[in-house]
């Protein structure tokens, strides 16, 4: 039986999921539909003359926040009818959106069949590849449309902002593959995006007002990574290989679905054999122990392959080599010795190195293209070029990056906690650079904080192993895209990173990304730490205890039920961590 308190409360609660159930489909056009639903039946002229006034008032709210809004406006009215259902225009946009990412394919298909150069050819064949995931990142986001209710839509919201903006960076991606090519492909195939960049970038952008309005009505609403883990775990936790038990255990205790033995002694002697065994679908955590041995492979988890977890014996004992890279005519992003893209993604104690050496340039050990992926305790080796964190949300934790210029870059959603990056010696005339983040839009959610840890020069060969002093200058970070992200929060910064901090991107058009960047520091030690001399860029931000709140990993990732669960090492907010390790 309930009271009378109770039930006023319940009144309160169902006025309360009306309120926000109508921000979620879109609070600005709520007048419009409301309006045509109050036309007498019998008028029918004048029903559907509103109907299409309706439609475009509807359509030039829904476009509103886009910064292509003619674009957005044209090609939803064109494709809309009638309909004024902010869901339904939703979902008209990505579909239109699909269409024109799949014109730039078939663009880059018939420009490939008649391209002789070698580079430009390569850059067409990744463009295909890059095509292909931004139109499964506008699939799944068109999905997700129709699951909206007000238990799950922050977490929806979050999420389809994420494959959004990985799908605006797989466009931008496909394009940077003909730097340094001399046929007209490149040239083309921008033209052939044009459409698909614009309304990529206006879903987004439609996608993110969304967020942000749920957003600044829930403040006061429970966090739901909370209140899950009291109450329920998510599907890919609750099983019996459990992920939890898998990481408070040693790796010689696990039972893992298949091993790995460079020797011979197991079943599989190559990690990409193990990997043909991951089940379609895969839902649950399928566990490969690669034992101790360097294998010189390069392997590739794909999108298809979920919940994959590579457990080693340590990031010096277990290693996965290659040497591919830009000198020698692999573009950038098919140098990489591992490539990730399956979802849920986690390694344990792994290495993974690239072994091309400074003077070849561009060369990754690692790319990572899955969501919600976690490193642990992993080590990667390179020199520029080291780790391309490219799309999605990354976690790292207590892991080691090395690397001379650019050695962490991409476009993903991540955060560094408790790491150690190690800046090695480049060439002569070479400048070390840690981050090079590459956020294009302003509305991509995406960007780096390192938190905690050590930024340090390699140890030295010496008996004293005292780190390696050299001549060239190293920087903290510098824009690679004009939106570029990147904060250092309780970081150990040793006396090698130069009193200015940050480098302008030097570019065809000079340099770029000073102004629109956002680059800050907070509570940061060390001898490197001093901010007093900073470049003096609107872009280099200052931090205070109340804004830096916004990129603790918690706030960051919007959302972090999926590291919790693993019991990984993870600190939500400031902590104190063990600094400066080498």
């Amino acid at each position: 039986m309930t009271t009378n308190l109770e039930e006023s409360a319940e009144a309160k609660r169902r006025i309360a999921v009306i309120g926000i159930s109508t921000v979620i489909l879109v609070a600005m056009v709520v007048a419009v539909t409301v309006g045509v639903s109050q036309v007498d039946g019998d008028e029918k002229n004048t029903k559907n003359t509103n109907h299409v006034a309706s439609t475009v008032k509807a359509v030039k709210a829904l476009c509103q926040p886009t910064d292509y809004k003619e674009e957005c406006e044209e090609s939803l009215t064109a494709e809309a009818g009638n309909t004024t259902d902010p869901r339904e225009l939703i979902k008209i946009a990505f579909n239109v959106t699909i269409n024109k990412i799949g014109d730039g394919l078939q663009k880059s298909h018939l420009l490939q069949e008649v391209e002789n150069e070698p580079r430009a050819k390569m850059a067409l064949d990744t463009c295909k590849q890059l095509m292909n995931l931004s139109i499964s990142e506008f699939s799944r986001s068109l999905e997700r449309i129709g699951q909206f209710n007000l238990n799950n839509l922050d977490e929806i919201l979050t999420s389809l902002k994420v494959w959004l903006s990985g799908a605006v960076t797989y466009q931008e991606t496909c394009l940077d593959g003909f730097e340094n090519t001399t046929s007209k492909a490149g040239e083309k195939m921008k033209e052939a995006l044009t459409n698909a960049t614009k309304m990529s970038s206006n879903a987004l952008s439609i996608i993110t007002e969304l967020a942000n309005t749920f957003s600044e009505l829930n403040e006061t609403r429970q966090d739901s990574s909370h209140r899950r883990l009291k109450d329920e775990f998510p599907s890919w936790v609750d099983n019996g290989a459990g992920v939890r038990r898998l990481l408070l255990s040693s790796s010689r205790k696990l039972k893992p679905n298949v091993i790995v033995a460079k020797d011979g002694s197991a079943k599989f002697t190559s990690i990409n054999q193990a990997l043909k065994n991951v089940p379609q679908k895969n839902m649950k955590p399928f566990v490969i122990f690669i034992k101790k041995g360097v294998y010189k492979e390069y392997v590739e988890v794909t999108r298809e392959m979920r919940h994959v977890v590579f457990v080693g014996e340590g990031g010096d004992k277990t290693r996965i080599t290659g040497n591919k890279n830009f000198i020698d005519g692999t573009n950038t992003y098919k140098t990489a010795t591992v490539a990730i893209q399956g979802d849920y993604f986690i390694a344990i104690n792994m290495g993974f190195e690239n072994s091309a050496g400074a003077h070849k340039h561009q060369a990754v050990a690692v790319r990572v293209q899955a969501d919600k992926s976690i490193f642990y305790k992993c080590s990667f080796d390179g020199y520029q070029d080291t780790l391309y964190a490219h799309t999605m949300r990354q976690f790292y934790r207590d892991c080691t990056i090395s690397g001379t210029i650019d050695f962490i870059f991409g476009d993903a959603v991540t955060v560094f906690q408790n790491c150690t990056f190690v800046v090695r010696k480049p060439m002569q005339n070479q400048q070390c650079i840690v981050t090079a983040q590459g956020r294009k839009e302003k509305h991509q959610p995406s960007g780096i904080v390192i938190h905690g840890g050590s930024i340090v020069a390699e140890p030295g060969e010496s008996k004293d192993h005292k780190n390696v002093k050299f001549d060239s200058k190293a920087y903290l970070a510098r824009p690679w895209k004009n939106y570029s992200r990147t904060v250092f929060l309780q970081t150990y910064i040793g006396d090698l990173i130069e009193p200015e901090g940050y480098m302008p991107w030097q570019g065809p058009e000079g340099n770029t990304g000073m102004d629109t960047c956002y680059y800050a520091e907070f509570n940061n030690i060390g001898p490197g730490s001093n901010a007093t001399k900073r470049v003096k860029w609107h872009g280099v931000k200052h931090l205070t205890e109340k804004s830096v709140g916004a990129f603790f990993p918690s706030k960051f990732f919007h959302g972090d039920d999926w590291i919790r669960f693993t019991k990984v090492p993870y600190s939500p907010g400031l902590t104190n961590f063990t600094k400066h390790k080498i």
